[in-house]
């Protein structure tokens, strides 16, 4: 798969881990930055990997900041963006089975390394289960439209 990957300053350096992760399991990555602990304000990231991702460019997007909720609120002001921070594996599963999420988020102050690319991995390893899920995924296309 292709992804998408950025962070602000305090989710760079699990970014890194998490790309180190992706490569490791096959996925191309682009890695949209930042690089380092200087300041930087997160709906920049999150504006440049939701836009690659509506625009079909990654196949998924990870947004790494402090506690993963900024990046997800910032992504989802994308047309076709449907983030979710999922700081466990149930909310992980959940949010790619029964909403269709193609944007993940999670925090870097909240989540030991290790357990991040446990989420990603499931994340990445659900589907979306359709069905009645689906008429769902088309009422929020309709309120973008709005």
């Amino acid at each position: 798969m292709r992804i998408a990957l950025g962070a602000d300053h305090a989710g760079y350096l699990l970014k890194d881990r998490l790309r180190e992760a992706l490569e490791r399991w096959g996925h191309t990555v682009s890695d949209l930055g930042t690089n380092s602990a200087d300041s930087v304000d997160y709906p920049d990231f999150a504006r440049r990997v939701g836009t690659t991702v509506a625009a079909g460019e990654a196949d998924f997007g990870v947004l790494v900041c402090g506690t993963g909720i900024g990046m997800a609120i910032s992504a989802n002001k994308v047309r076709g963006v449907r983030a979710a921070c999922c700081n466990n594996q149930f909310n992980a599963r959940l949010a790619r089975a029964h909403n269709d999420a193609n944007v993940f988020t999670v925090g870097a102050r909240e989540v030991a390394p290790e357990h991040a690319e446990a989420i990603l991995e499931v994340f990445l390893a659900t589907a979306f289960e359709g069905g009645r899920h689906q008429r769902r995924i088309v009422k929020i296309h309709e309120l973008e439209a709005e």
